[in-house]
């Protein structure tokens, strides 16, 4: 297989049956024989008493999990970052886009396999959308990505009145998949349901307007709701959860143009900070090739791998890519929350997949780093805030501290997220 290839697999629990299958990076589907026995061995241990999660190749490692012992997922990946932590975020994110489309209800109680399948093929575009993303870290976080925009106390004036037009407490302006504002219900939804309804915009093709049926995997899974949502300029995108009322065209003919023609430029401006995710204004040090900060407490996060945009434009041969850059986070990140920042559990139990602290450590660490030929790694910890960064290579290590506390001031005083 390719070292980028990932596979994912769908199967009735019960019975094995293959509900679908989806891959990226590669030209080759699973034989029947693979996936038979990729499931086999799975059902094989369960029979025994053993819970099978997870297991590795000298290339690939494939991770199985079971939900409400209906559905059986099994992913396969031979990417480099790929890890226990990760693919089971996959998994959880897969499901659960699963249940927004087509409702809880129906993966539990499986009455016809034919028609699932059948209807499971209009989460393919969602699901195909966690396995090839790169422009988001969302899927990893389970925090939205956000934008820091210009003009950003106007939209949200302007959301909170069309929203209240729509007969509706739940808004959000998204541009290109990330959150430019939202309405101060939206962000109580579950991180889990906003994460979702910002991936399925993005993943569908433009539209200028549209009504979809969509089932809230935390907050709402076996009730449905409209997700109305309506292009404001090319790659700005307005969404109202609502009930029955008021119709599609109610609101596109008497509330959008009100309420967002008149500030269409602080629209497009939207756009123009979509790379960096935060303005030209805000000053970072040079140093810095990529960030993700992580607010633990709203559930949202600022993510970019172009710190620098115009540096980058005019460099013609770049040290570490912007591909490599954004593996290099992930894989950072990933080491960082399985190893080193334990997550804080509701229930104050470890989630199963993480890794054990070293041996004889007692303390959980607060500040991490890591450093290769290409790049330098950071992380940090605070009560509210997870800072991650990405440095060029002849950064002097020791100063890594002292620009990760600068740049997490930089973005909780002079410009708050």
């Amino acid at each position: 297989m390719e070292e980028s290839s990932v596979f994912l697999l769908c199967l009735t629990a019960s019975s094995g049956v293959p509900l679908y299958c989806r891959s990226k990076g590669s030209s080759r589907q699973l034989t029947f024989s693979v996936i038979g026995s990729l499931n086999g061995v799975h059902m094989f241990a369960n029979n025994q008493d053993v819970l099978l999660t997870s297991t590795c190749t000298e290339n690939s490692r494939v991770v199985w999990r079971t939900f409400h012992d209906s559905i059986n997922l099994i992913v396969m990946s031979c990417e480099n970052s790929a890890s226990d932590l990760s693919l089971n975020k996959l998994l959880e994110n897969i499901f659960s886009a699963m249940v927004l489309v087509i409702g809880l209800d129906e993966l539990i109680s499986i009455k016809n396999v034919e028609r699932l399948k059948k209807d499971l093929r209009a989460c393919y575009k969602l699901i195909d959308s966690f396995l090839t993303e790169s422009e988001k870290m969302a899927d990893l976080t389970q925090c939205v990505d956000c934008v820091i925009a210009h003009d950003v106390a106007i939209l949200q004036e302007c959301l909170d009145g069309f929203t209240q037009a729509a007969e509706s407490d739940f808004g959000c302006l998204i541009a290109g998949g990330k959150v430019v504002a939202a309405t101060e219900k939206w962000w109580r939804l579950a991180s889990q349901d906003v994460l979702l309804l910002c991936w399925l915009v993005a993943s569908l093709s433009p539209h200028s307007s549209r009504d979809y049926p969509v089932y809230l995997p935390q907050g709402s899974p076996t009730v449905p709701h409209r997700l109305l949502t309506f292009q404001l300029v090319p790659g700005v995108d307005v969404c109202v959860l609502c009930g029955p009322s008021p119709s599609l065209q109610k609101v596109q003919s008497e509330l959008v143009e009100r309420f967002w023609k008149p500030i269409v430029d602080p629209l497009k401006a939207c756009l123009r900070v979509q790379l960096r995710s935060f303005p030209a204004s805000v000053p970072l040090h040079r140093g810095i090739l990529g960030l993700l900060l992580v607010n633990r407490d709203l559930n949202k996060s600022l993510y970019t791998v172009q710190a620098h945009p115009m540096d980058d434009m005019q460099r013609t041969e770049l040290k570490i890519t912007l591909e490599q850059r954004r593996a290099a986070l992930r894989s950072f990140y990933t080491l960082s929350l399985s190893r080193y920042f334990n997550p804080d559990s509701a229930d104050g139990k470890n989630i199963p997949y993480e890794e054990q602290f070293a041996s004889g450590f007692s303390h959980h660490a607060h500040q991490c780093y890591t450093v290769s030929s290409s790049h330098k790694c950071y992380g940090l910890k605070t009560e509210l805030h997870q800072l991650f960064l990405i440095f060029k290579p002849e950064v002097p290590t020791f100063s890594m501290q002292t620009i990760a506390k600068k740049t997490l001031q930089l973005f909780t005083k002079d410009f708050p997220f």
